[in-house]
């Protein structure tokens, strides 16, 4: 299951948005899921939507937003190292520093996640 919604901030001067299918191809290959398991949303966000409270931010530290789904959170050390390979593989993805991915990981789907009309267990 993973679904994974990269949310990518960025300005008009952006050279080009990230290749989606590039992008589920690496957190794929980073999660160590097999093909067509997980799923992943790019959404845009323009620069002029985005701001951080008494501070300017230039084009080359926009962030990326990204929220993850699992059926079950994997624990503790397993957890921190998954965010550790997501971060280095979407910043390396969309071209900017690890330092400017930040990663949500939303409560388990397990029990409130249905795909099919099938709820997943």
């Amino acid at each position: 299951m993973p679904i994974i919604d990269v949310e990518f901030v960025h300005s008009a001067q952006a050279s080009a948005l990230p290749n989606t299918n590039t992008l589920a191809a690496a957190i794929g290959r980073a999660l160590g899921t097999p093909p067509g398991r997980t799923w992943v949303r790019l959404r845009t966000l323009d620069a002029n939507f985005y701001a951080e409270n008494e501070s300017s931010v230039s084009p080359s530290e926009l962030p990326v937003f990204v929220t993850v789904l699992h059926a079950h959170l994997p624990g503790g050390p397993a957890l921190a190292a998954e965010v550790q390979v997501l971060t280095q593989t979407i910043a390396s993805c969309v071209g900017c520093s690890a330092e400017r991915v930040h990663v949500q990981y939303a409560p388990p789907g397990a029990g409130r996640q249905a795909f099919g009309g099938s709820l997943v267990k």
